[in-house]
Formats: C-alpha cells, structure tokens, sequence
C-alpha cells in the first residue's frame, strides 16, 4: 500500500523564491558545521520570502549543517505570522553517491522510535509486516524520527480521507484500517522492520532505472546480450551450398577451448544433395608471435588428442616427408586421429594422383605413404608432428595441463617478411591511420 500526498493536511505548496528583502547572515567560518546545540555561532540564514497560503510575506531559515559520520545538509524552514502556515525540508548539500544505500532497521522497542533518521526525496521507506511503502518522489526531504516517519504517513493517508468518504466509501475504510495499524506500530507492540540485528546498512549498485530516476544518465541504455548467452546459443543463418548453390542453413556457435582461446565453429548440411561441410575460425585477433607445435606421437593415445588446425597453418610430418600446406583443408577442430584421416583421403582421392593422369610409380608411392600413416594411426610408428601457424591460432591438446607435457613442444617465433605478407600484414596501418593521407593512384 503506497501513501499518499508529501504535505500536512491542508497545506498548499511549496513557498515561492525568497525575496532579498531581508536577509540575516551566519556567523563567518566553516560554511557546513557539525550540529551542536553547543555551537553558538551556528545560527541560521533568515530571507524574506512570500508565503503561499496568505501570499503575504513570511520569513525562510536556512541552516547548513553537517551530521556527524554522514554528509553535509541543508535544512530550511518557512514560518509566516500573518496566517501561522510552515513547512519545513531537508535538501543534501554533497554530490550524488557512487553507490545507493539500504538501511534495515527492526524496531524492538520504545526506544528505537526517537532514532534519528535523515530522509531525502530520492528515498524509498518500506515497513514489511504492513506491505506498506513511501515511494521515492512523493514526499519532500525530512530530519525527523522513526516516529516522525510514521506520522507523516499517516499525515498523508489522513489528507484526502473526507473526500474518500463522500465517493468512494469502501476504500476509505480500507484505508482508515491501515492508518490504525500505522498508529498501533508507534506503540511497538511487536517488533517490525523499517525497511535483521537492529540496524544493518547495505550499499548496492544502482540499476539503470534508478540512474535514470536521478537524471544521472538521460535514457536507459541499450541492453547488451550477455556473453555467456553466445556460447549457449547456436546461431543460424541461411546460405548456398558450395557444393549444388541451393538454399541451405549454417549453424555458428561460439567455443571457449580450455587453456586457449575462444573459437567459432561453422557447420552447413545440404538437405538436396547431403553435402556436409564444417569449418572453423578463429575468435580472436593474430597473435604477436607465430607458433609451432612439435608432438612426438609415441602412444596410441595420442590420437585423441583434441587439435584446433587454423586456416593459416601448415603441417609436417617430417618421416613421411610430407607436408600441408596453409588453407589446404581448411580450418578444423577435431583430433589427432582425425587429422591424419582426413590428410590420407586427401593424398589418396585426388584425381591428380589416379587414373591416366599419374606418372609410373606415383601409386606405389601412395600406397606405401598410406600404409605409413595408417601405421601412425594404429601406434605402430613413431613420428613427428609439426603444426606450424604464422598467426599463432592453432592449438594441440596437453594432457598433462597445466604442466609441461614431456612430448610436446611449444615455439613462439617471430615472422619473417614473407609470412606477414601471405597474411596481409605488411600493408596494415593499425596507428596513425585516421591522419594519414590517401594513397595516389
């Protein structure tokens, strides 16, 4: 339940902008002092000001003031002898706080109701037991008493009760209801909270809402996807396949690699001719140094090793006397054991290297390279391999991590001319760019 009205019954509003008419300085010192009753140089600045009841002209004191472990405020109060109407506020002096802050009380006795308690207008007062609650804006600033809290919300709730009575009958007992439940609470009959040990202060960070509230931004910004969501999340988008150019899908999904980095991964399925492509990319920028990974393959277990192979890579298998290329079978994240599979059918299935068009011998030496490489895949053999990335995107698993595995090396190294060139490097202009000039043509 909200309370209702911020001004005591029967009061107008707010009075209007003081008048120089009349105007009786503090005392010279510290414009903001710690109140003391003891102080007596702390007096209040008295300016003529109009009143908006009687519109005759009434006086406003304005006391600056600091309260001790809190912040500097200004307290005025406007009195008019003509017509006996006041007002009192409380305004904060200091600049906005970096963070919002939350006071939780549990009112246990009479005491605790002449606890002192500094409300501004940006403040929310909320009793739980009652479901009850003084939204922010919609009562002026105000030095009272947990006390003084309750009255004034009765205050509120009483302003328009005669008016309630005459056109809407049933909620103006609901609400009179609820102010003798306020009014049973000054009595503390039992515990309640003021909005769980009897005071407990919390700071929390604003929301966007609030922010915007306070005029500390001027309109809530755009809500980013968080990234946690991209890597749930399997992204799809429509394409042709490379295979039959008709209308199929890919599916995107982004993929953090344990002591690496972060990958993306591309799949499309032609549901016309069933081609299946897959292909992988890197998520991240070109490394400083290039890599080169040397695993000496000794146990069949190694060919489960998972292996991330970058377009820009190239790999040697040094017994064999072979090598791959860069962007030869594109980027891949598989295992070992798939890599070398994938190679064999390359070497085996091109048509280069079958039929009319291969040269005498050129089949032996297939199937003997065949026969080599299955024995690698099977453990038979031992043998080197190399993964060489000039970009430094490639990855082959540790499985001694975090430790140093004893049959894989890691070199970083930096390119030469020729590798920055192949990967577009040399013509990049990452600083200065915005000034530079526009080349001739």
């Amino acid at each position: 339940m909200l309370a209702e009205g911020a001004l005591e019954p029967g009061t107008p509003a707010a009075p209007a902008a003081p008048s120089p008419a009349r105007v009786r300085a503090p005392a010279s010192g510290n414009l903001f002092r710690p109140i003391s009753a003891e102080d007596e140089e702390q007096q209040p600045t008295e300016i003529e000001s109009l009143c908006m009841n009687c519109y005759r002209n009434g006086v406003t004191r304005l006391l600056l003031t600091k309260i001790p472990f809190f912040r500097e405020i200004i307290v005025s109060s406007f009195s008019c002898e003509h017509c006996g109407w006041n007002n009192t506020e409380i305004q904060s002096a200091g600049r906005i706080q970096d963070q919002g802050v939350r006071y939780t009380l549990t009112v246990r006795a009479q005491e605790d109701m002449n606890r002192e308690v500094v409300k501004t207008e940006s403040a929310t007062t909320r009793i739980p037991e009652l479901d009850f609650e003084i939204p922010a804006f919609s009562q002026k600033g105000a030095l009272t008493t947990v006390e003084g809290l309750i009255n004034r919300a009765i205050s509120g709730l009483e302003q328009d009760q005669p008016m309630r009575r005459a056109s809407e009958e049933t909620i103006a007992e609901r609400i009179d209801e609820f102010i003798v439940k306020l009014q049973e609470l000054k009595q503390v009959a039992s515990p309640f909270t003021l909005k769980d040990e009897a005071l407990v202060i919390t700071h929390y960070n604003r929301t966007s809402k609030q922010e915007e509230m306070l005029g500390l931004q001027a309109e809530a910004p755009e809500e980013k996807p968080e990234e946690d969501d991209l890597r749930n999340e399997v992204l799809q988008f429509n394409t042709n396949c490379p295979e039959c150019n008709a209308p199929a899908q890919t599916n995107m999904k982004l993929v953090q690699i344990p002591h690496f980095k972060e990958v993306i991964i591309m799949a499309t399925n032609c549901e016309n001719c069933g081609d299946r492509t897959n292909e992988v990319k890197s998520g991240g920028a070109v490394e400083p140094l290039g890599t080169r990974i040397t695993l000496h393959i000794t146990d069949p277990s190694d060919m489960t090793r998972d292996l991330l192979k970058s377009e820009t890579c190239s790999v040697e298998i040094p017994e064999l006397e072979f090598e791959l290329g860069m962007a030869v079978l594109g980027g891949k994240f598989t295992t070992l054991e798939g890599l070398l599979k994938d190679i064999r059918e390359l070497v085996t299935k091109n048509p280069f290297t079958l039929g009319d068009s291969s040269s005498p011998g050129q089949a032996e030496k297939l199937q003997e390279f065949s026969q080599k490489l299955d024995q690698i895949i099977e453990g038979s053999m031992k043998a080197h391999f190399i993964m060489d990335d000039p970009a430094g995107n490639s990855y082959l698993q540790n499985v001694y991590a975090p430790e140093d595995d004893p049959e894989m090396k890691v070199e970083c190294y930096t390119r030469t001319f020729d590798q920055n060139e192949e990967l577009g490097l040399n013509d990049m202009k990452t600083e200065g760019y915005e000034t530079g000039l526009a080349p001739q043509r």
